[in-house]
């Protein structure tokens, strides 16, 4: 059946664009009327049974449906063309559009968790009804598919706001369990095992809130570059001949299928402005063709010089001796009016042991025991590319 929907409402001829956004307005549309099912069966017969476990997941459900509605606009506006206001499009709304999803499974969870404690305290006996117990059986199975179907729609589209969704439709399978186990439970005993079942089933509900807030919550943020697009993107370059490195590469976020990638090339310095130029913008459409991201280059000079090389050696040793993950990259190396001046980039692990102005000046120090006329200028980088 999913798969016959995708089918349909998502055409083989669609774009990477249009099927994006094609995926996230059907997600949203089967979540609204299913929930929307579930709503209505739910409030009724827990009306009818007096079950309070059951009004309960009926308006968790009511909460699914506001959540499938959230999804169905957010893709809908993040489907809107740039303009003056936004330059880059709308692609980031869908990422908070999943944080929301994701703050609302966590608030679902402290809501049976609350429930769970009063019935603890102070136990209730429900009226069993076997329409009751179909109806709750019904809604596991609908969960179970929207399970399935909004997790193979995460997977087409690459969405972690689809994820989400999938991540609390699997969730409500379980809290809907506890209610049908306490409404067969309350037949044979009167101890209050679905309160008891209803917290253990909370506190798992939390913690995939939680861990949905993180995964949402990082683009938004700002987060490292892929490591393997970052290695796909270093091979790509440098199998160009005049490349000699390539650094900094950055990855700017505007949501999916919208992103733009700046980094630099290392390139001799007796390479003219032109060449270097048009070499940098084969490069860039290259990766557009490849990966589909947008990519901005600038290119550094590489001095092959004895001077340059002597003190690149140096510096590389001085680095080493403060900590081994620390790496070097854009040395540079001027001499005027009897003035000598090298300056470089040093990347620092986020855990280093020392504070940055600490690394800066142990660094300098070493430099300047091996030569004492020397001015020095360090910038620090961190990391930006994941592990």
């Amino acid at each position: 059946m999913g798969g016959l929907l995708i089918k349909l409402f998502v055409p083989k001829e669609a774009d990477e664009s249009q099927k994006h956004v094609r995926c996230g307005i059907l997600s949203g549309i089967v979540g609204i009327i299913l929930n929307a099912l579930l709503v209505a069966g739910k409030l009724a017969m827990g009306i009818i049974a007096g079950s309070v476990a059951m009004i309960a997941d009926a308006v968790n459900n009511l909460s699914d449906a506001a959540s499938s509605a959230i999804t169905f606009v957010g893709f809908k506006m993040a489907s809107h063309k740039p303009d003056k206001e936004h330059p880059f499009g709308h692609g980031r709304i869908e990422y908070v559009t999943g944080l929301i999803i994701s703050v609302l499974i966590i608030f679902m969870a402290f809501e049976l968790g609350y429930s769970s404690v009063e019935k603890i305290i102070s136990p209730e006996k429900t009226q069993f009804s076997y329409l009751a117990a179909g109806i709750l059986v019904a809604a596991i199975l609908i969960k179970f598919w929207l399970f399935f179907f909004n997790r193979k729609l995460s997977k087409l589209i690459n969405s972690s706001s689809l994820k989400a969704t999938a991540t609390d439709s699997l969730y409500d399978v379980l809290a809907t369990t506890v209610v049908l186990a306490s409404l067969i439970a309350g037949i044979y005993t009167d101890f209050p095992i679905d309160g008891v079942a209803g917290l253990i089933v909370a506190l798992f509900i939390l913690k995939a809130g939680i861990g949905a807030v993180r995964s949402t919550q990082a683009p938004l943020l700002g987060k490292p570059m892929d490591k393997e697009l970052a290695e796909s993107i270093d091979r790509l370059v440098l199998e160009h001949d005049k490349i000699l490195g390539v650094h900094d590469l950055i990855y700017h976020d505007y949501g999916p299928e919208r992103a733009i990638v700046s980094f630099h090339i290392e390139v001799p310095s007796d390479m003219s402005l032109v060449d270097a130029h048009s070499l940098a913008d084969h490069i860039e459409r290259e990766i557009k063709q490849k990966f589909g991201i947008e990519a901005v280059i600038h290119a550094d000079p590489v001095v092959k010089d004895v001077a340059t090389e002597r003190l690149k050696a140096i510096a590389e040793k001085a680095v080493k001796s403060v900590d081994q993950r620390i790496k070097i990259h854009d040395l540079q190396y001027t001499e005027e009016d009897g003035c000598k001046k090298v300056y470089f980039d040093m990347i620092l692990p986020y855990d280093l042991e020392i504070t940055a102005d600490e690394a800066k000046q142990k660094v300098t120090e070493l430099i300047l025991k091996q030569d004492g006329t020397l001015n020095v200028e360090i910038t620090v980088d961190y990391p930006l590319i994941e592990g």
